[in-house]
């Protein structure tokens, strides 16, 4: 049933005069850190509560200048929603946060998510006052946060997942991180499933998200929101940031939902807290998170963005800007605090933070440890399969089944022969777990042996994943699963990767081992017409750094191509044919093996120096082959050369990318039913490229390949004009 609560009235600040609502603290603007002498009427308890809110006040304070001084210092940076936001994130981590600043990559801790990462300095004044560190390293020291925004700093613009010990994941582009985090929650009920057993609770942590009127305004929000409410993901919790201010002003200019309504009809528990300076109400609203809701919760916190600041707050200009000297000190002066300083970090403030959540951390981690070495002599499979995840090492004989498949000349199309390579390797790679966007029968990504299943609300235990038509929440969500240890894929068809471009290219900044499978790769998709034939997207996949992108042109390519996915810890898409392609006879030619170097030479003519080279991609590759047969017949030497991966073959050496492809050999052609852009990088100025340079039609496969000169004809005519050209 979900939970409602009647908001409580908010005062609106005056343009000038102390800010309304908080605690009710405050301290001699000389000596931040005095206490009020306690009378003599003042019983302990009563003198401890008073001496500890006013601690509270003082952190969340120091976090708030902290972010007004770093913006400032750097002349860029969003202050106010850290400002704003402080009251929550400090009741969050002191209060609540299953979190040892000493070991941040415990397993079992809760995670933070910063989804409004525009906020970043709100993250990192809380991981600097924390004392979070890994081993000697320290995460964000003082010196780190005065260089925020600068050149190899710590404090990057945005949070970026290892690059900042204690950074879950890199946040930014709005709604990202509330995806993530649904990644998180599945990752966190299939570990439960997985590796919990009587008297051992290794998984149960929360995750905590902070998000913004942005974030609830991007549609990959709705996407993902909808998805945990159907999983029914318990231990997720959004902290709704309802500042009602966005860059060009007010939210009514854009933005007139009701979340709250919204939410309930995703089955989410709501809750209403009316002043984010009320951290009492804050608590409660979390409690009632902590006792064990069957669903997700939504907590939508009224604030004042740009907190204190007179004549600034509640208006965009204390959304991405520096505040201003002048406004700076006006809001210390609210806050009862020296107006003259800079970077201050009150005496009590560091040690009030180990006091809580750094003591109660310490405890929760060295117990899960304890328990955790009782489990490993209980089940020691187990515990290897965890440590392994811990490690990002991949199981023992995860490749003792890969299939290997006879020359055929009717061959399989792509899509099936990587089904069978894909269960496979799952069948002993227990925590290689995916799905798709609704299209598993197309893609063929299914787990199909008895012991896969589905993931489902209430049950958590299956490897196949039912993500619906949400491409773009399917792609955050699988690098929510990625930081969380799980090896996860996901599947479209490859016209529909445009949906899902932003969460790729995050995976590929955060070096996330995501795979992708992307199906109906080129026009031969045939009857569905320009809407579903994909032409600009190879080119677009190739364009993100980091990303690997592998379009095998036959079975056994597919199976090699699965042999590098698995062993990349970056993502990799790989691109698949629906209609079937010739299966290479290999003792004909090439072994596919060499596919894992990006390009390889599949044959050679008659003559040590070809006349010409061929090179072609996934499942116009077959067409290079006839072409080649058939120069061969011809007595012509001709090279015939599969490049699958354009990333892979970049990364090997000169001598290498010179032995397939001799730069004394201009004659060259290439051949894929996509943008021709950048080809030229292989086959140089004078040589052709047979590709698309418009949008496909709809008809039969066979009339639009021809239509668009994808024949034998038209590379066997290209090579000769290649041969015929002078020098």
């Amino acid at each position: 049933m979900a939970v409602r609560d009647n908001p409580k009235t908010v005062e609106t600040l005056p343009k000038t005069g102390a800010p309304t609502g908080g605690q009710g603290w405050s301290r001699g603007r000389d000596d931040p850190g005095q206490k009020t002498p306690a009378g003599p009427s003042i019983d302990k308890e009563t003198r401890r509560r008073r001496d500890e809110q006013g601690l509270d006040r003082l952190c969340i304070d120091t976090i708030r200048t902290l972010a007004m001084d770093a913006v400032q210092q750097a002349n860029s940076g969003h202050p106010g929603t850290p400002m704003a936001l402080a009251p929550v994130a400090y009741t969050v981590w002191q209060r609540f946060l299953k979190f040892d600043p000493e070991a941040p990559a415990w397993p079992n801790r809760d995670r933070f998510v910063l989804s409004n990462g525009h906020a970043s300095m709100l993250l990192y004044a809380l991981l600097h006052l924390a004392g979070v560190k890994s081993g000697a390293e320290v995460a964000v020291t003082l010196d780190d946060i005065k260089r925020f925004r600068q050149l190899d700093g710590k404090c990057p613009g945005h949070p970026e997942y290892h690059h900042t010990i204690g950074v879950e994941t890199t946040t930014g582009p709005l709604g990202q991180g509330c995806g993530n985090s649904v990644g998180m929650a599945i990752a966190r009920h299939w570990l439960a499933k997985h590796f919990n057993r009587p008297g051992f609770t290794l998984f149960d942590y929360d995750i905590y998200t902070l998000c913004g009127d942005g974030d609830m305004m991007e549609g990959i929000t709705s996407e993902a929101a909808s998805l945990a409410g159907h999983l029914m993901l318990s231990g997720l919790c959004w902290i709704y940031d309802s500042n009602r201010i966005t860059i060009e002003g007010h939210t009514d200019l854009a933005f007139s939902d009701d979340v709250e309504a919204r939410f309930l009809a995703y089955g989410w528990n709501v809750e209403h807290v009316g002043d984010a300076n009320d951290t009492d109400r804050v608590a409660e609203a979390i409690e009632n998170f902590r006792r064990g809701s069957d669903v997700p919760m939504l907590i939508i916190i009224d604030s004042h963005i740009g907190y204190g600041a007179p004549h600034k707050q509640d208006t965009s200009a204390a959304h991405g800007e520096p505040l201003g000297a002048e406004e700076i000190r006006l809001a210390k002066r609210s806050y009862g605090w020296p107006e003259d300083s800079a970077f201050l970090v009150p005496d009590g403030v560091r040690e009030h933070f180990h006091a809580g959540m750094g003591q109660r951390g310490a405890k929760l981690s060295k117990a899960w440890s304890a328990q955790r070495t009782a489990y490993r002599a209980e089940h020691p499979d187990l515990a290897d399969q965890l440590d392994r995840i811990e490690k990002g090492e991949l199981p023992k004989g995860w490749d003792a089944d890969l299939p290997s498949f006879p020359a055929d000349a009717k061959g399989l199309a792509s899509r099936d022969s990587s089904a069978k390579v894909l269960n496979a390797i799952a069948a002993q790679y227990p925590w290689l777990i995916g799905g798709s966007a609704d299209l598993s029968p197309s893609t063929k990504t299914n787990l199909t042996f008895e012991a896969a299943g589905s993931f489902e609300a209430a049950t958590y235990g299956g490897r196949n994943l039912h993500f619906g038509i949400r491409e773009h929440a399917m792609g955050a969500v699988l690098n929510g699963l990625a930081v969380s240890g799980i090896r996860p894929y996901g599947s479209s068809f490859l016209v529909f990767s445009d949906y899902m471009k932003p969460s790729i290219r995050l995976a590929a900044l955060m070096g996330l081992p995501v795979v992708i499978i992307f199906t109906h790769d080129s026009i031969g998709v045939g009857e569905d017409g320009p809407t579903h034939q994909p032409v600009e997207q190879l080119i677009g996949l190739r364009s993100i750094p980091h990303l690997v992108t592998l379009r095998p042109a036959d079975a056994n390519e597919v199976v090699e191509a699965w042999r590098v996915i698995i062993g990349l810890q970056r993502p990799a898409c790989l691109i698949l044919s629906r209609q079937k392609l010739p299966t290479i006879d290999r003792k004909r030619y090439a072994a596919a093996a060499g596919m894992a170097r990006g390009a390889y030479v599949v044959a050679d003519g008659k003559r040590s120096k070809p006349a010409v080279i061929l090179i072609g991609t996934g499942s116009e590759f077959g067409l290079c082959v006839a072409a080649f047969e058939t120069l061969e017949q011809e007595g012509v030497a001709a090279r015939l050369v599969s490049m699958p991966s354009w990333e892979l073959f970049e990364e090997q050496d000169q001598a290498y990318r010179d032995s397939v492809l001799p730069p004394e050999i201009t004659s060259r052609v290439s051949v894929e039913a996509g943008s021709v852009i950048g080809w030229d990088r292989y086959v140089g100025s004078t040589g052709v490229r047979i590709g698309m340079h418009g949008f496909g039609a709809s008809a039969p496969i066979k009339d639009v390949m021809t239509r668009f000169g994808f024949t034998v004809e038209a590379v066997l005519a290209a090579a000769r004009d290649q041969m015929a050209k002078p020098g």
